[in-house]
């Protein structure tokens, strides 16, 4: 048996990002992954592009991954606009940052830029293991440890290899089959909708803002990105959500018809695009486990909640859960407790659960109201509209969420 304090299943960027900070707390710990070395120390662009709270961004800094970051692979997102039907038939959610004590909303990367950083940081840190091309097989939890066999893709005749430690954590996507194997259930909201990405260039400015355009059919977010590193054209990420047969009809268009779908939606805004690449298809599926913790054992990433894109908090929330359990598990080793024990895991559940349900209920109710039809609905997604600018609380609470910091509250005359 080898052996660790923790082992990690899932080397993407939540599964590494724990692994560094538990390493960096002192902790020996072991990811197992199903990918090869070098599909992970240099991934394939994937079409996402995540937006990154100023926590979330201090947190990178301090294991060293955002230091791994190419210049032109990081963006500013220093405003959003929200709109309801049509763009321009009605004033747009303006959110700024103003107020907030930062200059600007945040930052967007794309996703196989923080999973290469992250994996460049992990593999020469000291205190951690990287076994690649591994699948695992059994997980059993006894009241001592956890353990898991796992054989590998170089040598399928093998014998499975065996590891335990004292815990274990799932960051195996949100369709998690450890967290299966460990007996936690899972909430799954399946949208009925696909969601495409992909990178556009375009004529005019962007001017660092994000726009999220809630049409009666589809829906269309329009994300900054950095100048074209070739020509210094103006970038964007386009990402449309439409039911399955839509978005069938869509990818099934020329580049050129796709890109004026894409224009025409957004009323020729950025002026013409041209679609850069590849267009990427996800499913779109909501997931929030039942429980992210159990007898020596804990989940972390999409395996604990899968968020819904709209918010663009998903990795926001890993990397404040990876912060939780770190802390969690470091104090308890501190006081000379079993980092495995049930009531010390009880702690990163209680917090990351506090932090995560507002969010995640939220996002799931923006979704339903703006994609909803229905007159009423029409009616309340107005009345937020209308709130947030006669409302300055409101708006600050919002940006407060796509910032990461508590909003500046006006303080009353005495």
């Amino acid at each position: 048996m080898q052996h660790s304090d923790v082992l990690i299943v899932g080397a993407g960027p939540a599964g590494l990002s724990l692994s560094i900070s538990l390493a960096q707390a002192g902790f020996a710990v072991t990811v197992v992954e199903q990918q090869g070395a070098q599909q992970l120390a240099a991934p394939a662009p994937d079409g996402r592009e995540i937006a990154l709270t100023h926590p979330s961004v201090a947190l990178l800094q301090s294991l060293g991954s955002w230091q791994e970051l190419d210049a032109h692979e990081v963006g500013l997102l220093r405003e959003a606009q929200v709109h309801d039907g049509p763009v321009g038939q009605s004033g747009a959610m303006q959110l700024h940052a103003g107020g907030s004590g930062v200059d600007h909303l945040g930052w967007i990367v794309p996703n196989h830029a923080l999973r290469r950083s992250a994996w460049a940081v992990a593999s020469r840190t000291p205190g951690i293991k990287l076994i690649t091309g591994a699948r695992v097989g059994q997980v059993s939890i006894t009241p001592e440890q956890a353990q898991l066999s796992y054989t590998s893709a170089d040598r399928p005749d093998a014998p499975a290899q065996q590891l335990q430690a004292p815990l274990l954590v799932a960051a195996d996507s949100r369709f998690s089959s450890i967290r299966r194997q460990l007996g936690i259930g899972a909430s799954m909201n399946d949208f009925g909708r696909t969601v495409i990405v992909c990178r556009m260039r375009h004529e005019l400015p962007h001017h660092e803002t994000a726009h999220e355009c809630f049409g009666y059919e589809r829906t269309l977010a329009i994300l900054p990105l950095p100048d074209d590193v070739v020509d210094g054209s103006p970038m964007c990420s386009a990402v449309v959500t439409a039911d399955s047969a839509q978005a069938q009809a869509l990818l099934a268009l020329s580049p050129a018809d796709f890109a004026a779908a894409v224009q025409a939606q957004f009323q020729h805004r950025l002026g013409a695009m041209e679609l850069v690449g590849e267009r990427h298809a996800y499913p779109l599926v909501a997931v929030w486990a039942q429980r992210f913790v159990g007898r020596r054992c804990a989940l972390i990433g999409d395996a604990a909640v899968g968020m819904h894109p709209v918010t663009a908090h998903g990795y926001n929330l890993g990397l404040a859960g990876v912060e939780s359990l770190t802390a969690t598990l470091h104090a308890a080793q501190a006081r000379g407790q079993d980092i495995g024990d049930a009531a010390v895991l009880a702690r990163y559940e209680r917090q990351h659960r506090l932090h995560a349900w507002p969010i995640y209920q939220g996002t799931n109710t923006v979704v339903g109201l703006y994609t909803d039809t229905r007159p009423l609905p029409k009616l309340l997604r107005r009345a937020v509209l209308a709130g947030s600018t006669r409302l300055p609380p409101l708006k600050a609470l919002i940006v407060s969420q796509l910032t990461g910091r508590r909003p500046a509250w006006p303080t009353l005359p005495r």
